[in-house]
């Protein structure tokens, strides 16, 4: 049975909730309110894609994609930013549900695949991306620059 869906502004409150613990799993101060307006920003400018997972009438899990664009196969990609799902809910199958919903965008929108990042040290998440037929590209650096203003 499929658990997972695009979300919808309806969502809202929910969806605030769990990116407010996504955003506390990695170090960030909570802030409920900001979760939610930059959500519905990212949903009514069409920003991103957001698809949900739920179990029992409950928002269980999120993941959250941004459209990039490959110059050299002059098509779109798609950015796999956010996967969370809840403690409560984790070893269930929703990350995976959540990929699965991923990968058909990109299949949906024709873009040339799925790009994501995660830390060397993260086991579960580099395990269930390798899982689900992503594979490691190691022939690039990637470098960062912060804007510290």
């Amino acid at each position: 049975m499929k658990n997972t869906r695009k979300a919808t502004l309806q969502d809202l409150p929910q969806l605030a909730e769990l990116f407010d613990q996504y955003r506390i799993f990695y170090y960030k101060e909570s802030d409920i309110s900001a979760a939610e307006i930059f959500l519905k920003e990212r949903i009514e400018n069409r920003d991103s894609e957001i698809f949900v997972a739920e179990s029992g009438g409950q928002l269980v899990g999120f993941v959250q994609l941004y459209p990039l664009f490959s110059s050299t196969r002059m098509k779109r990609y798609w950015l796999l930013n956010d996967l969370f799902v809840n403690e409560n809910s984790r070893g269930k199958g929703f990350s995976k549900e959540l990929i699965e919903e991923a990968k058909e965008l990109a299949k949906l929108t024709n873009s040339a695949g799925i790009l994501l990042e995660t830390g060397k040290s993260n086991d579960i998440g580099n395990k269930l991306y390798a899982s689900c037929g992503f594979e490691i590209y190691d022939e690039v650096n990637f470098y960062e620059w912060t804007n510290k203003v």
